[in-house]
């Protein structure tokens, strides 16, 4: 499920409604893409793993529900809902889902 929208249009949603997990992995969901940014929800099932990568764009993680660990640049952030993590482009991370972890993730073009 991908949304485009244009500039002038609105677009609601509720994440609740649309957090689902795979008995293992990761369920990622593109919910809307305008230019420069993308919004993809992700659902990691308990005990997934994501190993280190980087991104080309600028990242915000918001945390919606669960718990894990962001690894950021070589440090350990705890995730738990509420929490937002600002990753800027080219910053290595990894990700453990310590129990079911969804969360909003926002791709945007690095300056």
């Amino acid at each position: 499920m991908t949304t485009t929208v244009q500039n002038s249009q609105s677009f609601v949603i509720q994440l609740k409604d649309k957090i689902e997990y795979a008995e293992t992995g990761v369920l990622s969901k593109v919910l809307l893409k305008v230019p420069y940014c993308q919004y993809t929800l992700f659902c990691l099932a308990a005990g997934t793993d994501i190993a280190e990568h980087t991104s080309t764009r600028n990242a915000v993680v918001q945390v919606i529900e669960g718990q894990g660990t962001l690894t950021l640049e070589g440090q350990d952030i705890n995730l738990e809902p509420g929490v937002f993590v600002f990753m800027p482009a080219n910053a290595p991370h990894a990700l453990k889902a310590e129990a079911n972890l969804a969360f909003l993730l926002t791709l945007s073009a690095a300056t």
